[in-house]
C-alpha cells in the first residue's frame, strides 16, 4: 500500500476529517488532501508527527513509499515554484515600466499644455515662439 493510500485509510479508521488531522499537524485541509491524493508528501517533521499521532513507527507509516518518486515530485515542485517566482518578478518589472511610462507621458503632456497656455497668455513675444 502506498503512503497516500495508507494515510487515507488510517485517517478514516480513526474517524478523522482532513480538517481535524490538519489541525493536529498544523497544516491546512488542502495539504492533507494533497498527501492523500499523492500530489505531494509531508516533510520529515510532519512524518514524525503523523507517526506519533497514529502511534506507528516511521517504517510502518512510510513502508512501500517510492523514495525516487518523492525526489522527483519535490524537484518538480521546486521547478514550478521557480517558474511562478520568475513570472511574479516579470509582472513586477512590467508594472514598474508601465508606471514610469505613464509618468513620462504625463510630464510631456504638462509641457505641451504649459506651452499652449504660455502662447495664449503671451502671443506677442516673438523670441519665445520663434522657430529655430
Amino acid at each position: 500500500m502506498k503512503f497516500n493510500e495508507k494515510l487515507l485509510s488510517i485517517r478514516k479508521k480513526k474517524g478523522l476529517s482532513q480538517e481535524q488531522l490538519g489541525m493536529e499537524l498544523q497544516v491546512s485541509r488542502q495539504t492533507i488532501s494533497k498527501w492523500e491524493a499523492g500530489q505531494s508528501y509531508p516533510d520529515f517533521q510532519r512524518l514524525v508527527m503523523l507517526s506519533d499521532y497514529f502511534d506507528m513507527t516511521l517504517d510502518e507509516l512510510v513502508k512501500d513509499i517510492d523514495v525516487q518518486d518523492v525526489r522527483e515530485k519535490s524537484f518538480t515542485d521546486e521547478k514550478v515554484n521557480s517558474i511562478y517566482l520568475d513570472v511574479e518578478n516579470g509582472k513586477a518589472k512590467v508594472k514598474k515600466l508601465v508606471k514610469i511610462s505613464c509618468y513620462i507621458i504625463l510630464l510631456i503632456g504638462v509641457f505641451v499644455v504649459a506651452g499652449f497656455i504660455l502662447h495664449l497668455l503671451f502671443p506677442d513675444i516673438e523670441w519665445l515662439w520663434q522657430r529655430m
